[in-house]
């Protein structure tokens, strides 16, 4: 069949979705999943649990605003850099 795909065994069909790795923030203990593609892209995957365990977030959702609008997080920010230096997160290119 001309341009028909073999599916095959072997690595995500978005590799973005293999450098995904749990977190935790030292300072409230909001569980993501973060990967690392290089020292200046961090990309985090919020769960409704993590929201409403960072203040940050929390104080949004409280409010009935919006938290598409919340920046990030300088907490859970400080403790990915130390999870990268500490050697319990890698920098793995997409």
């Amino acid at each position: 069949m001309a341009g028909a795909r073999r599916l095959t065994a072997g690595p995500p069909a978005d590799e973005r979705d293999a450098g995904f790795r749990p977190a935790e923030c030292d300072r409230c203990g909001a569980a993501v999943l973060v990967a690392k593609f290089s020292p200046q892209h961090t990309s985090v995957q919020w769960s409704m649990a993590a929201m409403r365990t960072c203040a940050e977030f929390s104080a949004r959702i409280a409010a009935g605003q919006q938290t598409a609008l919340v920046g990030g997080c300088a907490g859970l920010r400080d403790s990915i850099d130390r999870a990268v230096l500490d050697g319990r997160l890698q920098i793995t290119p997409p």
